[in-house]
Parts: C-alpha cells; sequence; structure tokens
C-alpha cells in the first residue's frame, strides 16, 4: 500500500492508470454511481459536497481511475458510510456469516499511497463494529480531511513498525504494542516514517 508519487494527479485523489480496469474498480464505480442516482444529485452537486472535481468523480464512476483512500473517505462521508461498508457493497458476493475466513477477508489496495486494507472482520448487519487491518510502507503518508461518520470510533493497535498518527492538531507516536483510542470528528493523518514497513489492526466501531 508504495511511497507516494509526486503526480498532478494525487491532488484530485486518484490513482495513476492502468492499461486496463481493475474488476474491483469497476463495480466500486457503479456503486458510486448508483448512490449519487439514488440521492437525485449531479456530478456537479457530488462535487459540491465532496470538495472533489466534476471530472474526477466522473472518470471514478467510469473505472477510468482507480480510488484513493483518500477520495473514497470524502464520499464516505458524504453517503454516511464507513469505507469497509462501501468496500463490502461492492464484493460479488455478499454473505454475512459468523466465521470470516482469511482466504474470503476482502483487501483493497491504494496503490500510489503504499497503503493495503483487509477487511477482517467486514460490516455485518446488527452489529456496530468491525476489525480492519492495514499496511503502510515506509514513507506512505496518508491525510484525511474529516471522518467518513462523525464521532466514529477508533481503536488503533500497531503491529509491526512505527506509526505517527495526527488527530487535528495533535501527534501520536506508536511503536509496536501501543494502541491509540478515540473518537474522530476531524482531520486525521497516518504516516510511516520507516525504516519498515507498519502493520496496524484497527477496530471501528460506529457512534
Amino acid at each position: 500500500m508504495w511511497d507516494i508519487i509526486p503526480d498532478v494527479r494525487r491532488d484530485e485523489g486518484v490513482a495513476p492508470e492502468g492499461d486496463r480496469p481493475d474488476p474491483v474498480d469497476v463495480r466500486l464505480g457503479a456503486r458510486l454511481a448508483e448512490l449519487r442516482a439514488e440521492r437525485g444529485w449531479s456530478l456537479g452537486e457530488l462535487a459540491e459536497r465532496s470538495g472533489v472535481s466534476r471530472s474526477t468523480l466522473s472518470r471514478a464512476e467510469r473505472a477510468e481511475t482507480s480510488p484513493t483512500a483518500s477520495l473514497l473517505n470524502r464520499l464516505c462521508a458524504v453517503h454516511g458510510r464507513t469505507m469497509s461498508q462501501l468496500l463490502s457493497e461492492v464484493e460479488a458476493e455478499v454473505a454475512p456469516v459468523p466465521l470470516v475466513r482469511a482466504a474470503d477477508q476482502a483487501v483493497w489496495e491504494d496503490r500510489a499511497a503504499g497503503f493495503v486494507r483487509r477487511s477482517v472482520s467486514p460490516p455485518h448487519a446488527g452489529l456496530r463494529g468491525e476489525l480492519v487491518e492495514g499496511r503502510l510502507t515506509a514513507g506512505a503518508d496518508i491525510a484525511y480531511d474529516r471522518p467518513p461518520v462523525p464521532g466514529l470510533e477508533q481503536h488503533i493497535w500497531v503491529l509491526d513498525g512505527r506509526l505517527d498518527i495526527t488527530v487535528q492538531d495533535a501527534e501520536h507516536r506508536l511503536d509496536p504494542g501501543d494502541c491509540l483510542r478515540l473518537r474522530v470528528w476531524g482531520p486525521t493523518r497516518f504516516r510511516c516514517p520507516g525504516p519498515r514497513d507498519a502493520r496496524y489492526a484497527l477496530a471501528v466501531v460506529l457512534p
């Protein structure tokens, strides 16, 4: 999930294009278009609400680009979903079960940012929490300008490497075994200073 690549497209929240659309990107784009249509919003209206340009939204819906974590976070905030909820909606088959085998845990990657996200315990009807495994390569730096759901409760437990997390104006350095607990109301930033990659568990609880 690697090192951030300077590219004007990063300012719009999209990753560099590949030769052919990824099947997950195609399903994700279609779901984003459905959510916008359900609310009766034009691309321009969604652009105003999310702070993402109309052209970037259009390209994401058509799977012409691979959405970044920051872009998805903005859209999740507009649609009132966590990222796990959105990604679970685009799985080819969604069948909630009590036991989630490792082979069945959905993995999503933001290649340009150096971020890999495994949905260990995905959203489930009747449950308020979910569990995510995150991996950041050394040098990776991801900023979220808002939480997907205001007041979202998060517990971040570092398993390997070092993770620097900024919550609004407060900076926290986490080493292996450290756990940061918070309610998210504003901007956050996740950075892996290295020299090793960082791996962490993220427990998310809806307010």
